[in-house]
């Protein structure tokens, strides 16, 4: 049997790999762009000028995106009402790429903030539906100190 030298996982992909579901795709692409500095690697066109498949690079991962398509089961956060999930992004400057996001068209749901876990982290919505975290990591803390540090800042009953 000849040895095949294609690699299971291509390079450039980590394991995981977020997919998302974009009503108006070609959009989100420009909005990622414009927020996140994303940088667009390939795009499968669609009919009626549809985005069926995308590949974003944003910092050293990758994001696919695609069309909303509810006809295939292909539903955007729009669509549901929201998604129970957030991407994070680690960046070097948490409050220049928040503003940056924000200056683009997202939503504050959090403003940055000094977190316990020692990171400084904020929360945006996109105008797709989709929830992004940002954070720069500030501090190095032992599990204890994390402990610690949420107890500190849970309300008092």
């Amino acid at each position: 049997m000849p040895t095949s030298t294609v690699k299971p996982i291509p390079d450039g992909m980590h394991t995981i790999t977020p997919h998302l579901v974009c009503k108006g795709a070609s959009d989100a692409i420009a909005f990622y762009i414009k927020a996140f500095n994303a940088v667009e690697h390939s795009r499968l066109p669609g009919p009626d000028g549809t985005v069926m498949h995308a590949m974003l690079g944003i910092g050293d991962s990758t994001l696919m995106l695609g069309e909303e398509f509810e006809n295939c089961g292909h539903r955007s956060p729009l669509a549901l009402k929201g998604s129970p999930v957030t991407l994070h992004l680690y960046v070097n400057d948490v409050d220049a790429s928040f503003a940056q996001a924000v200056e683009a068209g997202a939503k504050v749901i959090m403003p940055v903030t000094d977190m316990f876990w020692g990171d400084r982290y904020g929360q945006v919505e996109d105008p797709f539906g989709h929830r992004w975290s940002l954070a720069t990591h500030m501090r190095d803390l032992s599990p204890e100190q994390i402990r610690e540090g949420m107890a500190a800042s849970m309300p008092q009953q």
